[in-house]
């Protein structure tokens, strides 16, 4: 039996599909569990008053809590469109230093830490050290160990300096506010983020990526006020997570080279 080009295309789709089904359900399940206690325990229902723990077969296919009906969180629906649209885009267009496979195993890195941060302002250890890991094994796959190492002290040192600085403003911030309740604006996570993406992008591609990490979190943070003011709950202490921002600029960056 033969099978023409548009059937085998057809049949071909099935992979990108299934594996961004599959990524979307461990996006959400990590992301449901990591930030409570670091363990892959069962997820709970996200009401306050149940906080049931669900089976796996209807934490997989339920909308709703079985116990008490509340709806799954909408980040769940969302990051099973967004890893789907992920896949699809991956499929059609790998990075051409890695391919679909490792590529799209990236991408699903990057999205649940990227959830994780927006969700609890948090860059989990256990996260980070396996980012370093896949990071430097796609970065030695794609450049080669000087390049990948260097891109990666590199982003940890200008991090490490901007993380600094932020600390030292956060506390001037306090001393003019008279108070001791100011976040600061980066965390050590993201000094470790910054050179898991510095082993990704390389020497000298790190340094654009933290400069289009900047320049993105600052529109983003231009957006977050104009919607405060909108809504007339303007607050100047509030703190946005960089992590997704640094995220995009390397995505932008692997999947554009």
């Amino acid at each position: 039996m033969c099978f023409s080009y548009n059937e085998s295309m057809d049949v071909s789709m099935i992979i990108p599909i299934s594996m961004g089904l599959a990524a979307g359900w461990v996006v959400n399940y990590l992301a449901d569990v990591l930030p409570h206690d670091l363990r892959l325990s069962p997820a709970l229902c996200p009401n306050p008053a149940c906080k049931a723990a669900f089976r796996w077969m209807d934490y997989l296919f339920r909308t709703r809590c079985p116990k008490c009906g509340a709806w799954r969180r909408w980040r769940t629906f969302a990051v099973m469109i967004l890893a789907e649209a992920l896949a699809l885009f991956t499929w059609f267009s790998p990075p051409h230093t890695l391919g679909f496979y490792p590529g799209f195993v990236l991408l699903t890195y990057l999205l649940l830490v990227a959830v994780i941060d927006l969700e609890h302002r948090l860059i989990l250890r256990p996260l980070s050290i396996a980012g370093l890991l896949l990071a430097a094994s796609v970065g030695f796959f794609a450049r080669g160990w000087l390049e990948t190492l260097v891109g990666g002290a590199v982003g940890f040192a200008l991090m490490f300096a901007f993380y600094q600085f932020g600390r030292l403003f956060s506390r001037w911030r306090a001393r003019k506010l008279g108070t001791t309740d100011v976040e600061e604006a980066l965390g050590s996570g993201d000094v470790t983020l910054a050179a898991i993406l510095g082993l990704l992008l390389g020497w000298p591609g790190i340094t654009m990526g933290l400069l289009l990490g900047i320049l993105f979190g600052g529109a983003g943070s231009l957006v977050v006020i104009l919607w405060m003011l909108v809504r007339r709950n303007y607050n100047s202490l509030t703190a946005i997570p960089y992590a997704p921002f640094l995220i995009l600029s390397a995505t932008f960056l692997l999947f554009s080279r």
